[in-house]
């Protein structure tokens, strides 16, 4: 890398690096430390999780450090008129460029490798330490109110004593939507956490069992399971990489196949025995066993696949409309062309994005090409503003 380039490179990697760092400790200790808080885990537990957050902040973190590191780097160079003793030097604006769409395109791969790979890995880890936090919390509670209530799941847990994980003479209302309600009590219960079916399981022993209309049973050994608060609820399709995704993709599209062979073969069998009365119009979506996903959840698997690639993209495509920018503003305020400069993404880039986004996971477009659409927006500003660099 010839002199220039490298030192236009190490100066934007200081800027960025520092900036990387600032903005991450602060969204880690202003909003997520202050919002676990209030959630209940303590100072331990918060520390516990930090590590498995990081990743799933610095893809958002990225972008928008990136862009101010070459506003700012940009905008100083261009304002002592480097920019211009280059061009008169003969050197290719372009050259100058380089390292900036070189660096951005290196993060768009790290930010890739970070959604597919390290998040769904980090937040793995992150659930099983919230599960088990939640039991302590879960259990803190019983023993200092010996009462729990979830209006939102309709539990309400009450206890005499908790010893260790085994709550002493608990009595156990649960009524589901619409569901007949239950009360149950019991000399004993121990209380788990299911984080892979997002249950809270309750196993009681030596069980009274009684219901609205005064019925009664006794069982030796009960047990009963309610939805996991959704504080610590998985988000499914973030938390899978895209291998795991088109696995289950392609097991939908197999189970589909399936179900439309055994449709077929079920209009042979009745138009040939003369059994009209089998046909039916949804006959081709009630015969076979359901797959592991369901076509919405294949709509929000395809969405998140090609919006992990397009976001991880965006690294690449902000320096593309940041950094000629900076050069055609040519002034040290880097605060002023950072804000102009990001302002159009604030207001067009990021709400097209969660806007294809919902209409991609309702199976309303295609994501395939709509994620991309802020991308390209950006690109021909991008190209613009390249072409007034170039001609003046």
């Amino acid at each position: 890398m010839k002199i220039l380039q490298r030192y236009i490179l190490i100066e934007i990697l200081k800027v960025f690096l520092l900036l990387l760092s600032v903005l991450t400790v602060l969204l880690l200790f202003v909003g997520v430390f202050t919002e676990a808080q209030k959630n209940g885990l303590g100072t331990g537990q918060i520390l516990l999780i930090l590590p498995y957050i990081i990743p799933s902040l610095l893809p958002y973190i990225i972008p928008s450090s990136l862009l101010l590191s070459v506003c700012v780097v940009y905008g100083r160079i261009s304002g002592d008129l480097e920019i211009v003793a280059a061009k008169s030097a003969g050197i290719n604006p372009l050259a100058l460029l380089t390292p900036a769409f070189t660096l951005g395109a290196v993060l768009a791969v790290c930010s890739f490798f970070l959604t597919d790979r390290m998040i769904p890995w980090s937040m793995s880890r992150m659930q099983s330490i919230l599960s088990e936090s939640m039991e302590e919390i879960f259990l803190d509670q019983l023993r200092a109110t010996h009462l729990m209530t979830d209006r939102s799941a309709g539990y309400t847990i009450s206890v005499v004593d908790v010893r260790d994980k085994t709550l002493i003479s608990p009595t156990f209302q649960y009524s589901l939507a619409g569901g007949t309600p239950l009360t149950l009590q019991a000399q004993e219960a121990r209380i788990s956490f299911d984080l892979e079916n997002q249950v809270i399981r309750l196993n009681l022993k030596k069980c009274h069992v009684y219901t609205s209309d005064q019925t009664t049973a006794y069982l030796e050994e009960e047990q009963r399971e309610f939805p996991m608060p959704k504080q610590i609820a998985k988000f499914k399709e973030r938390g899978m990489t895209i291998e795991t995704m088109h696995n289950l993709m392609d097991e939908f599209e197999v189970n589909e196949t399936q179900n439309r062979i055994r449709g077929e073969v079920q209009v042979a069998f009745a138009l040939t025995t003369g059994n009209y009365d089998l046909l039916h119009p949804n006959m081709f979506h009630k015969v076979g066993k359901p797959g592991p996903v369901d076509q919405r959840q294949l709509d929000k698997m395809s969405t998140e696949i090609y919006g992990r690639f397009a976001l991880s993209s965006s690294c690449l495509f902000f320096v593309f409309l940041g950094a000629p920018y900076a050069i055609n503003r040519g002034t040290k305020q880097f605060l002023t062309t950072f804000f102009i400069c990001f302002l159009p993404i604030l207001l067009i880039y990021y709400p097209l994005i969660i806007m294809f986004q919902t209409l991609g996971k309702n199976g309303e477009i295609d994501p395939s090409w709509a994620m991309w659409i802020p991308n390209v927006i950006m690109f021909f500003g991008g190209i613009r503003l390249l072409r007034q660099i170039l001609k003046h």
